[in-house]
């Protein structure tokens, strides 16, 4: 049961940790293309920002979705009760 609380604990960690990165990159990405598509096309700026925040949006749900996945594993992981029998 220890074994099984400590792994659990582990893979959260590592999810939370890989959670909150690589989204962090992907927008960091998302910002840099669309600075550079804004220094190439100025007057495609309505357009250019409104897609950005779309895609800010859907980025930014991921690590959302990351966290909620984390907390259910730390605090109410289905699997205990099932290995407490």
């Amino acid at each position: 049961m220890n074994l099984f609380v400590t792994a659990s604990t582990v893979a959260a960690l590592v999810g939370i940790a890989l959670g909150t990165m690589l989204p962090a990159m992907a927008m960091g990405r998302a910002i840099q293309q669309a600075l550079e598509s804004l220094a190439r096309q100025p007057e495609a700026e309505k357009s250019i920002s409104r897609l950005l925040f779309v895609g800010l949006a859907m980025i930014e749900s991921l690590a959302i979705y990351c966290l909620v996945i984390v907390l259910i594993v730390l605090f109410r992981n289905p699997l205990l009760a099932h290995l407490a029998r």
